[in-house]
């Protein structure tokens, strides 16, 4: 994928993983480049991003898994360890867990 490319495989995809993260301009990122002793310009970086951008989508999307907009959370009380917890749990409309948290208080303020 990376043949016949001038530039080494780690700065490309330090120019298009910035600009997908982080969203700054080409030129601020070939500025961000030049300041550390690389010299692109703009519209190779801008190449990079159309034609990197997709297929690393493509391969992040598979570890990232199917997330839903909808999501809820529930909360309950469990033995850990001879402790009792407070387990907070995010699930998605397809009962996914995506996220947890356990806690020795509930914050009632909140």
């Amino acid at each position: 994928m990376f043949k016949r490319r001038r530039f080494p495989v780690e700065i490309i995809l330090v120019c298009v993983r910035w600009y997908c993260k982080y969203g700054i301009t080409y030129r601020d990122l070939a500025e961000m480049m030049q300041e550390r002793g690389v010299d692109v310009d703009a519209s190779a970086i801008f190449c990079w991003v159309q034609c990197y951008a997709p297929e690393l989508e493509k391969r992040v999307r598979w570890y990232q898994g199917y997330r839903s907009g909808s999501w809820r959370v529930d909360e309950t009380y469990v033995r850990v360890g001879g402790q009792w917890k407070y387990l907070f749990r995010a699930v998605d409309k397809h009962c996914e867990l995506f996220d947890f948290m356990l806690l020795d208080c509930r914050d009632t303020a909140a």
